[in-house]
């Protein structure tokens, strides 16, 4: 399976609780905060839910 790098771009303040356990779940904290994931159904999931927050990009 690919893997897929995330980075928080924008912060989390001012947006929703579902939207801050989401980033959390990802394992972001902060922002400049990256994790590597792999391309899984429920990732993207998650990605979709804070894709206004967050840059994907695919780790070969």
């Amino acid at each position: 399976m690919a893997e897929l790098k995330i980075t928080q771009a924008k912060s989390a303040v001012g947006g929703k609780q579902y939207q801050r356990d989401t980033l959390r779940t990802l394992g972001l904290k902060r922002i400049g905060d990256s994790v590597t994931r792999e391309d899984r159904p429920e990732v993207l999931g998650m990605i979709r839910t804070v894709a206004h927050l967050v840059t994907v990009e695919e780790v070969k």
